[in-house]
């Protein structure tokens, strides 16, 4: 029997909340979705549990889907799988849980050089969609080795709002094959199940910081020292 691959597994998959995370801002839950034989675990973030904001719309949860698809779109696999669905509580984000080792993060992972490369495409993807809130514990390593940028829903607003703990690359010059995928990007477009989850102001902020990055070649830096979200991780 054919498994279904995560993203099938996630939209069509019977949802059971299985209990509260901790230390969410916002309602946050694991879940466990089945379809078939085949089961996942999955972090469920509805709607209906998010705090206002006064500076970000409600739907957080649609940023979610928004950083994942982007994440395709560039081809860098950053963000774990994610769908938007309705759920026991109501529409939200689905997205499949990272079995990590939760005594590292980016604070801890900076220190391998093996993981360097990994970090400066977070950092790149971070500074294209405006993250807001790129705290340490939201890069969680992989029983494979490879780091995943959760917790995504600050993001892609027309203003600038980056605050991110990712400052050691300031200067440095920006890796050649990410700035072939942002151009690739850039010329073709934004694909359309991105463009559907944002505003058009949002679509053209994200475009400029696009080109801004291919103009700047260079990872920017932060004179201000205010840049940073809390609590740090």
């Amino acid at each position: 029997m054919t498994r279904p691959l995560p993203l099938d597994l996630l939209a069509r998959g019977e949802v059971e909340v299985r209990g509260r995370m901790p230390w969410a801002s916002n309602a946050t839950f694991l879940a466990e979705v089945r379809l078939g034989d085949a089961t996942a675990l999955a972090v469920y973030k509805p709607g209906r549990g998010e705090r206002p904001l006064w500076d970000f719309p409600p739907r957080l949860y649609r940023r979610e889907v928004a950083a994942y698809r982007f994440s395709e779109a560039l081809g860098w696999g950053l963000v774990p799988p994610t769908v938007e669905r309705d759920g026991p509580l109501g529409e939200g984000s689905l997205q499949l849980f990272v079995e990590a080792d939760f005594e590292q993060h980016y604070f801890t992972l900076r220190e391998d050089p093996k993981h360097q490369d990994a970090l400066r495409r977070i950092c790149a993807f971070d500074l294209l969609a405006n993250n807001a809130d790129r705290k340490s514990g939201h890069c969680l390593l992989g029983p494979d080795g490879r780091i995943s940028a959760v917790d995504n829903g600050l993001c892609f607003h027309a203003e600038p709002k980056l605050r991110t703990v990712i400052w050691e690359f300031a200067g440095e010059p920006i890796p050649d094959g990410t700035l072939q995928d942002v151009r690739r990007l850039v010329d073709a477009g934004l694909p359309g199940a991105l463009a559907e989850l944002l505003a058009p102001a949002e679509q053209k902020a994200l475009a400029a910081r696009a080109r801004r990055l291919l103009g700047g070649s260079h990872f920017p830096a932060d004179p201000s020292g205010r840049r940073y979200p809390w609590p740090l991780v």
